[in-house]
């Protein structure tokens, strides 16, 4: 049985709960007309915990459940007391965890690799996860030798800090933009109509629509942009709404869902990707003193603070395999802080909270004001040399998808970051 939380709790024997499942089909008027044939409901024991059952009434785990697609991929997502312990033995023959990799969708041979959320590989003790982006695309947490995505910043606010609004309202300008991205090995494109810079004024959710549609039309207008993700740089509940109806696949929110209370159930209805950003307080308040002190720790306060997020996401519906997490480079953060997170905490992930365990990160750096800061250059759009360290070291600290405004620059960065950083286990 599988709930929203992709588990349910139940203090009856397994065929204690086989009658109950069994009374609630015939209060439905299930009625079976042909063996194995469409029912108005149908209600299945898959897995009961680390039982092996094997009766006339009931087999546990299911006898069938390898060639249903429909039930492997909610297993993937089984999370009991925060740890994925997915037993799958029936009778003599036991299923490791490490074969749940293989498993293929019955119809197509295609690995289920798209949707499931954590699978862990008991002989090296790691987590793997793979989350969704777009079709042919997915952010793979964990896995040494993944490439590293490349998120590409397409503003179209005429008063962004960084390129000074050039793509605005200018539909001709955004296409080209987007292709000279994807070209340069851009794999997301990044729309924002409203500008996060502390004082930034605030536009209109409507506004703010009016200017990420367009933009989001033009992408999806080029030819060379299939398979590429469109992620909305929003944390309006609305805007997202009507940016993922109009073909974005991935939510970017900067509050994680704390400045619009509907931004998690709206998330969660639409079934798209979700990037949950730290950040305390808001862009005109996130640099105040007091949002900047971490007295229990950087990293353990801001895992902590995104694991509370992520509960609240996932008790709105929003599934874990859909979520990324990112650090919140710049926001609420002093100089100092920013340059810690560039390291994603790689020695000290196993003593942080298991739900932001092995889940896949955004870094965003690119051209802000602590790169400035450093190497005395005061025009964002110059700091490209900053950020290319940067990037690279975010990418050493274990980031899977890179921010970027430069993207031809900060791609061949990445490649070399990967080349380095990210070889096979086997060659260390």
């Amino acid at each position: 049985m599988f709930a929203n939380r992709s588990q349910i709790e139940t203090s009856l024997s397994p065929m204690e709960l086989l009658d109950r499942l069994q009374a609630i089909e015939q209060d439905h008027g299930r009625v079976k007309l042909i063996d194995k044939g469409p029912r108005n409901i149908d209600l299945d024991i898959a897995i009961f915990r680390d039982e092996v059952v094997d009766s006339e009434r009931l087999t546990i785990p299911h006898m069938l459940m390898h060639e249903r697609e429909f039930v492997l991929r909610p297993i993937m997502e089984y999370v009991f007391g925060g740890m994925l312990v997915v037993i799958c033995a029936h009778a003599n023959k036991i299923r490791s965890l490490e074969a749940m990799k293989e498993w293929r969708n019955p119809r197509t041979n295609q690995r289920l690799v798209s949707m499931h959320s954590q699978v862990r590989n008991t002989s090296q003790d790691e987590i793997y996860t793979t989350t969704t982006l777009a079709a042919g695309n997915s952010a793979q947490a964990s896995i040494p030798t993944r490439q590293t995505q490349i998120m590409s910043i397409l503003n179209t606010t005429p008063d962004s800090f960084s390129d000074g609004g050039s793509n605005a309202l200018d539909i001709q300008s955004l296409r080209e933009t987007a292709a000279a991205h994807i070209a340069a090995g851009a794999t997301i494109i990044d729309v924002g109509g409203q500008s996060s810079r502390p004082n930034a004024p605030d536009v209109s959710a409507e506004e703010e629509i009016d200017r990420v549609l367009p933009a989001i039309a033009a992408i999806k207008s080029l030819p060379e942009a299939k398979g590429i993700a469109i992620s909305v740089d929003t944390y309006r509940a609305a805007v997202a709404e009507a940016a993922v109806n109009a073909g974005a696949d991935i939510v970017n929110d900067i509050s994680a869902g704390m400045m619009d209370p509907q931004m998690l159930p709206t998330v969660a209805r639409l079934g798209c990707t979700y990037i949950m950003m730290h950040m305390r307080g808001t862009p005109a308040t996130m640099q105040n003193p007091e949002n900047c002190k971490y007295p229990g720790g950087l990293w353990k306060t801001i895992h902590l603070e995104l694991y509370h997020r992520i509960s609240d996401a996932m008790k709105a519906g929003v599934r874990k395999w859909r979520i990324i997490l990112d650090p919140g480079v710049g926001f609420a953060k002093t100089q100092e802080q920013n340059l810690a997170l560039l390291d994603l905490g790689r020695r000290s992930r196993t003593n942080l909270p298991r739900r932001t365990r092995g889940m896949p990160w955004l870094v965003g750096s690119s051209r802000k004001g602590f790169i400035g800061k450093i190497t005395g250059v005061t025009e964002p759009k110059d700091r490209v040399w900053g950020t290319a360290v940067a990037v690279a070291a975010s990418i050493q600290g274990g980031a899977d998808i890179v921010r970027v405004h430069d993207v031809k620059e900060m791609a061949q960065v990445a490649k070399m970051a990967d080349a380095l950083y990210r070889r096979p286990v086997a060659l260390y």
